[in-house]
C-alpha cells in the first residue's frame, strides 16, 4: 500500500539532476512535488503551497537555505512544518547553523535514495 498518498513537498534545489533525481524518487513514492530553484522568494512559494514538507538545499541563489529556514521558523503558520535540508557541504558548522535555525533533519550530498525516502516519511509520519 501507498502510505504517502495525497502528500505535497516543496523541494527549494538548484541542481537540476538532484531535482529530477528527488522528483523522479518521491513522484514514485506517491508525492506530489513542486520544485523551486531560487532561495529569495522560497519562503513565499512555500506560504502559498501549504505543503506537508520542505526539502531546502542550503547553497540557492537569492538567499541561503538558512535564511529561507529562519523565515519559514518565524512565521506562526510554518513554525512546525517539517523541513529537511540538504547540503553538498558536511562541516560540523553548517550542522550546527541548521539545528540552530530549527532544522528537523539534515542530510550531506550525496546521499542515497532510500536515506532520502526514510527520512521524508519518517518527517511526515508517513
Amino acid at each position: 500500500m501507498d502510505q504517502a498518498t495525497g502528500k505535497h513537498v516543496v523541494l527549494v534545489e538548484d541542481e537540476l539532476n538532484i531535482i529530477e533525481a528527488i522528483r523522479f524518487l518521491l513522484s514514485r513514492d506517491g508525492w506530489r512535488v513542486d520544485t523551486h530553484s531560487n532561495g529569495a522568494d522560497a519562503a513565499q512559494i512555500i506560504r502559498a503551497a501549504r505543503p506537508d514538507l520542505v526539502v531546502l538545499d542550503v547553497m540557492l541563489p537569492g538567499k541561503s537555505g538558512f535564511d529561507v529556514l529562519a523565515e519559514l521558523r518565524g512565521d506562526p503558520e510554518l513554525r512546525h512544518l517539517p523541513v529537511l535540508m540538504l547540503t553538498a557541504r558536511g562541516q560540523a558548522r553548517d550542522r550546527e547553523m541548521a539545528e540552530a535555525a530549527g532544522v528537523s533533519r539534515f542530510m550531506t550530498k550525496p546521499f542515497s535514495n532510500s536515506e532520502v525516502l526514510s527520512a521524508v516519511r519518517e518527517l511526515v509520519g508517513a
